[in-house]
């Protein structure tokens, strides 16, 4: 039975909801750090947080329980994701239930910056009627620069447009009809909108590239004036920039909700004329904080008891339809890995897979991953799955090359897999028959049908009469079934591969004599799981 341990407050929608989940147990443990942190994970399938707890890679390092964490929320920062990659764990996010909340914060941080609300209340507070000190400036008619059209950012372009606002937006995913139809001006570059905007709010995650993405440089770029908002991350504009551009007259104003480093009660702009902070609030409304704990609840509840990966940060997301349809296919991807890694003859330096047929319109990213996880898993102590395999094949220094094609050639669908070792490359094609039965239609040029599953028994040699049945006199000599067979060749006379799934394990003495034969150049045994067996992580 799933257990999910609940590592921060949560909404009572949100627990309620946990209480009604069918075969769902689960926790609350707030509080925890460091090694106490780290031995409650270990006890659980699943955890929920909010920002509150750090899940740092000491903490996530060698979690073999845990598959999934949920963020009740959108920032996942305070969650090492490649930690949580590396030990196969799924990370999954709510980006949508704080999103009008968010929105409206940033607004509402727009509109008490540009009227001075706070400072005109703490004067009424302190006896004062103090009109003239208080002169405002209206948002309609002005230009708003947004940067990152996401959910949050599109929520705000259209409220900003309900205030007769001029919109201007930079996200690089965002294309130019898009942004023509919501009546946003795209621009290629963050620098060519800040000459032109009255206000600027960014609506990003904080990366690499985003880091102080607004400092000194930037503050000069602006409008004499200009005003800034900031209700995504702490990090994104340097605030000694902007407490150099408020005290030379260049910024009118700034508004934060968020800071580098939280908690904040000490930060240089606070008290400085045209500033208002808030203590993150973005997300704190009762409305927000409901929505998302249920969504939180919903999707960790899903991938635990159906694997369906929705929201996820690090992995690919999965819907329950797609991965349905898909799981045939995801099986012969895994099948293909375990049979490459048994019948490579050294160690792998590149892959390539091709997809072809209607797999090519599928999300092909998930059986990479598949494919990986069978290549890896007799390679490594720790766990390969659809997480974290393409992560440690690439730091093994292993290339990894995708490519998709729409037609079909032979099959309706099908995927060939190219794993080289040195100056070989050994090439293995798969396909799904039925729904559930993988098959294996070819290895390097040789076309043939061969059961994906069990105990198989490769073996090259020249197509000379009379050598299927010395192999078959082997084996019957040796007590070895043999269940399925299939052959394929270059031409005849020449060149072929066979491909035998028999019951039980040839002795070592049965292998000699079969290497032994005239016209075999070649024996290898490959032990796959038995038809119908799935890994963890897909079954």
């Amino acid at each position: 039975m799933p257990s999910i341990i609940v590592l921060d407050d949560l909404s009572p929608e949100g627990l309620a909801l946990l209480d009604s989940s069918p075969g769902i147990t689960y926790e609350v443990r707030t509080g925890l750090k460091g090694s106490d942190l780290r031995k409650a994970l270990g006890e659980f399938d699943g955890a929920i947080c909010r920002s509150g707890v750090k899940l740092t890679a000491d903490v996530l390092e060698g979690q073999t329980r845990l598959k999934a964490v949920v963020r009740a929320g959108v920032g996942t920062d305070n969650i090492d994701k490649s930690a949580a990659t590396r030990a196969g764990i799924v990370v999954m996010n709510t980006p949508a239930g704080n999103t009008i909340s968010t929105a409206e914060h940033a607004l509402a941080l727009m509109l008490a910056m540009s009227r001075s609300i706070a400072p005109a209340y703490q004067s009424l507070c302190n006896g004062k009627w103090d009109r003239k000190n208080f002169m405002g400036s209206q948002l309609a008619g002005k230009t708003l620069g947004i940067v990152g059209l996401g959910r949050i950012g599109l929520a705000v372009a259209s409220r900003a447009q309900g205030l007769e606002m001029k919109v201007i937006g930079f996200d690089p995913f965002m294309t130019t009809e898009k942004a023509q139809q919501l009546g946003i001006e795209l621009v290629e570059k963050v620098h060519d909108m800040l000459p032109r905007i009255d206000y600027l709010t960014v609506h990003t995650p904080l990366t690499p590239e985003t880091e102080n993405l607004i400092s000194t440089k930037e503050v000069g770029m602006l409008k004499q004036g200009a005003r800034l908002v900031n209700a995504a991350r702490g990090g994104i504009y340097d605030e000694a920039a902007l407490v150099e551009g408020l005290k030379s007259g260049k910024l009118g104003g700034v508004a934060l909700d968020v800071y580098p480093e939280e908690p904040c009660t000490n930060n240089p702009l606070f008290g400085m004329p045209g500033v208002v902070c808030t203590p993150h609030l973005g997300a704190s409304t009762e409305e927000a904080q409901t929505q998302v704990a249920v969504e939180a609840v919903e999707l960790l509840t899903a991938y635990l008891t159906t694997g369906a990966i929705r929201c996820a940060v690090n992995v690919p997301s999965v819907d329950p339809k797609t991965l349905a349809a898909m799981r045939g296919y995801l099986d012969v991807a895994y099948r293909l890995g375990r049979l490459a890694a048994g019948l490579q003859t050294g160690c792998a330096s590149r892959c390539r897979l091709l997809y072809r047929g209607e797999l090519a319109e599928k999300e092909t990213k998930v059986l990479t991953s598949a494919f990986s996880a069978g290549l890896l898993e007799g390679a490594l102590s720790e766990g390969a799955n659809l997480v974290n395999a393409e992560m440690l094949l690439r730091e093994r220094g292993i290339d990894l090359i995708e490519e998709s094609h729409s037609d079909m050639g032979a099959f309706r669908a099908s995927m060939t897999a190219e794993v080289t070792c040195g100056s070989e490359t050994l090439r293995l094609t798969g396909t799904l028959f039925g729904h559930n039965m993988p098959r294996l239609v070819a290895i390097d040029d040789y076309r043939l049908e061969a059961f994906l599953d069990g105990c198989l028994l490769i073996f090259k040699h020249k197509d000379v009469p009379g050598i299927i049945g010395n192999v078959g006199m082997v084996f019957g000599k040796h007590k070895v079934n043999i269940g399925q067979m299939a052959v394929g060749r270059d031409e005849p006379g020449g060149h072929a591969v066979g491909v035998l799934n028999i019951d039980g394990e040839p002795s070592a003495a049965a292998l000699d004599e079969v290497r032994g034969l005239d016209a075999i150049t070649g024996v290898q045994v490959v032990r796959l799981p038995a038809a119908g067996e799935l890994p963890a992580w897909l079954g």
